[in-house]
């Protein structure tokens, strides 16, 4: 594996056992690297992120399953263009994201106003910006309400290894659980779980994403498992 766009062709097939808990997938056949422990990494392209932000104070960024739709039909209209996204979860009064940015080429045939390197963090973090401030315009009309919703500065994690991708992505999943709003993965509406597992079309990096963990069978048994028996430490 290369130290950059490492995660853009990784495919792990057989080298896992069936059944195997997220412990075993990390730690067998993998050369490890540290956490990345960046807050706010600089987007740029082929780069893999997790993405999340939350509510200003002990606001609710959603308040129906209406808003829920809503902000899933803005995240596609600001963000698909420049991003291709493996999972997400969104809780009443937080969010987490885990995407790829497109490579620079799609950025240029997406925004003419793409000319160099140095302009792409600044143009994709703006695209974000507009995508919560869109967001925001339309909840505060609904609610009746004036104000910022989010946090000021969402947070990003660029990710360099697969420890950190397969956590992640359970993480992520496992969310709902941990916060008391379900059972299972499964079981929570909002959150890419159910259209992962599903043959379905969707615009998720399912097939990609499903491969890291073997195949469908070890990615629905591995989040069975709550964080502390499938290796995850606390952030």
């Amino acid at each position: 594996m290369t130290e950059n766009n490492s995660l853009n062709k990784i495919i792990i097939r057989t080298a896992f056992p069936k059944f195997g808990t997220l412990e075993k997938l990390i730690h067998q056949n993998l050369k490890l690297k540290p956490f990345m422990n960046d807050y706010a990494s600089l987007l740029a392209p082929n780069e893999t992120y997790h993405l999340y932000n939350r509510a200003n104070g002990e606001e609710t960024i959603f308040l129906s399953q209406e808003n829920y739709r809503f902000f899933l039909e803005k995240y596609k209209l600001y963000i698909h263009p420049i991003a291709d996204t493996y999972c997400y979860c969104l809780l009443p009064n937080h969010f987490h994201f885990l995407i790829r940015i497109k490579s620079e080429k799609e950025l240029k045939k997406a925004f003419h106003n793409f000319d160099t390197d140095k302009e792409f963090g600044p143009i994709l973090s703006k695209q974000f910006s507009n995508f919560f401030s869109s967001y925001t315009q339309a909840f505060n009309k609904q609610q009746k309400r004036k104000g910022s919703l989010f946090m000021k500065n969402f947070k990003r994690k660029k990710i360099t290894d697969m420890r950190y991708l397969l956590k992640v992505v359970h993480y992520i999943h496992y969310n709902p659980v941990e916060a008391g709003l379900a059972k299972k993965p499964i079981d929570w509406e909002n959150s890419s779980y159910k259209s992962l597992i599903s043959d379905k079309p969707t615009q998720l990096l399912r097939e990609e994403l499903i491969d890291l963990f073997s195949d469908k069978e070890n990615f629905e048994y591995v989040h069975l498992h709550p964080p502390k028996q499938t290796g995850i430490e606390p952030w």
